[in-house]
């Protein structure tokens, strides 16, 4: 099952094998910050940053590291949203050969003291204001160095200004402690970084896991990063080198926000407009005024922007790319996304331990409904049997997706049994229950732990899901099982209903009859204003579930 049938599936232009040249991703903005010096690399509110500038920005961290005590191979955990400092603190890290330990600013307590537990990083990296946050972390962590940064630090006057104000106003202006290092006293030590590490060391620590149990550290090295940006870039023909803006609304500090939103622009030298966070209003203002080429993102995000009260009166006819991963794309999403953009909307997929994009539907090819698509270049994946993951499956028939190529992770940090487990004989084991069809392209049926069983018959939510997206008054959905004693489980729904609708439990009950098996359909239906979500927009089952 090594033939690669999907390569007659490609889009013109789209090699069936990419080269990597770089050696790790810091060579992406060196390369920028010499072919394209004077471009704005990011622009932030009211504060730009050029390629030169950005460059010798991250040198000059890397100084101030090696002033710490950092050495190559040494952790550096970053504990914040998009944002310059991201920027300059990442490549800063990469070029001097440490490893990024990602770390989301909306975790607690528990949370940040399980990573830096498990990956024992030397400095931590973060905004002013999650400081208090952190007041058990430095009595259990003692030696670790804590280096913090505002946002105001990065806003030009006014908006600097002002921010500081409303601040003080609100009383939410946190001291920093005296013990803290001050992330501008980067600044110092222009000139100074060294440069280390090679394709083969470990570049990041990317946390996984956080939804369905205790996170892991995937160790993706230099290579995994800068062949997975080199496997992304070779499938959107048409982006030219130094003239294009992107919208990087994902957070960096997702595997996904890292790779398509953040190393992806840098290494062909685009501008990237800065979005801390998903405000839809925000979003749209910098679509108007920044006109995007490229926008990657997440269902709900698309999903949030075509409920917006200006869609319709802002041109978005700039956008001519957008991949969506994370999570399940409903076909009705696409349909009127690219209707009000004229562009391309296409769902991918990806997982951390493949730092992450493995699969993507055909910009200009064949859609099919459902499909994530087929393997990006250099990527080899098939169907295995779900109980010996040795078997190969026919075509058409559903097992678990497993996948090999240059991008798939060294192993899980401090956890041999898991990798033994996830990779076996250069196999990824995804834990997705997939099926490949004739042409090569893939459907996610759904994930092992997801799968419902109704009085021993297996349901999946994304079949669920995906009719109640057709629902007209729907606007976002999810199905979950709840335990039942005549059939184990039964199907639950909850749905979010678009502003302004109202409809019943019967109502979203009969629009299932003549389109689903009885058993399939959802035995109830809770109606909710918001569902949960992690930062990304994923949709927290879990929580759903136990609720």
């Amino acid at each position: 099952m090594d033939e690669k049938i999907w390569l007659k599936s490609y889009d013109k232009g789209v090699p069936s094998d990419i080269e990597c040249t770089e050696s790790k991703p810091y060579d992406f903005l060196d390369f920028a910050s010499k072919n394209v010096p004077d471009r704005n690399a990011a622009i932030f509110f009211n504060f730009k940053l050029t390629y030169s500038d950005l460059r010798k920005r991250a040198d000059a961290f890397s100084g101030f590291l090696s002033s710490l005590g950092v050495k190559e191979g040494d952790r550096v955990a970053i504990d914040l949203p998009n944002c310059p400092q991201y920027l300059i603190a990442f490549f800063g890290i990469n070029k001097m050969g440490g490893i990024v330990v990602q770390i989301s600013p909306t975790y607690f307590e528990v949370e940040i003291d399980h990573i830096i537990g498990d990956s024992n990083p030397k400095v931590l990296i973060v905004f002013d204001d999650l400081i208090p946050r952190l007041e058990e972390t430095r009595k259990k962590f003692p030696e670790l160095i804590i280096v913090a940064t505002r946002i105001e630090d990065y806003l030009r006057f006014p908006l600097n200004f002002l921010y500081n104000l409303q601040r003080r106003v609100k009383k939410s202006l946190v001291q920093i402690p005296a013990g803290f290092k001050r992330f501008d006293d980067y600044l110092k030590y222009q000139g100074q970084g060294k440069d280390a590490g090679n394709r083969n060391s470990v570049a990041v620590l990317q946390y996984t896991g956080g939804t369905t149990g205790i996170p892991k550290g995937a160790m993706l090295t230099n290579g995994n990063l800068v062949c997975n940006t080199s496997q992304s870039v070779s499938v959107i023909p048409g982006l030219q080198f130094g003239k294009d803006t992107m919208l990087s609304v994902i957070p960096f500090f997702h595997v996904f926000g890292m790779t398509v939103a953040m190393n992806f622009p840098v290494k062909i030298g685009a501008t990237i407009v800065l979005q801390p966070k998903p405000d839809v209003d925000g979003m749209m203002k910098l679509i108007k005024k920044y006109k995007p080429v490229f926008f990657p993102g997440v269902p709900t995000l698309y999903v949030n922007i075509l409920a917006h009260r200006d869609i319709g009166k802002i041109d978005m006819k700039s956008i001519k790319y957008c991949i969506s991963g994370s999570a399940p794309l409903p076909v009705e999403i696409i349909d009127r996304w690219q209707k009000v953009t004229g562009g391309h909307l296409v769902e991918g997929y990806g997982l951390s331990e493949a730092s992450p994009v493995t699969h993507l539907n055909p910009l200009f090819g064949k859609i099919k409904p459902g499909s994530i698509g087929v393997p990006v270049p250099s990527t080899l994946a098939k169907i295995v049997d779900l109980e010996t993951g040795t078997k190969d499956m026919p075509i058409n028939s559903e097992g678990e997706l497993v996948i090999k190529g240059p991008q798939v992770m060294k192993g899980y940090y401090n956890n041999e049994e898991e990798t033994r487990e996830t990779l076996r004989d250069g196999w990824l084991f995804t834990g997705d229950i997939a099926k490949e069809d004739e042409e090569g392209y893939f459907y996610i049926v759904d994930r092992k732990k997801d799968v419902i069983i109704v009085g021993g018959f297996n349901v999946y939510p994304r079949e669920v899901e995906e009719i109640l997206y057709q629902h007209p008054k729907v606007k976002e959905a999810a199905v979950v099982g709840v335990k039942e004693e005549v059939h184990g489980e039964v199907v639950k729904a909850f749905v979010v209903l678009k502003d302004g609708e109202t409809a019943t439990e019967q109502e979203i009950k009969d629009f299932f009859q003549g389109k689903i098996a009885k058993f399939k359909i959802p035995r109830s239906v809770e109606f909710r204003k918001e569902l949960p979500k992690t930062m990304v927009g994923k949709i927290l089952r879990r929580e759903l579930k136990e609720s």
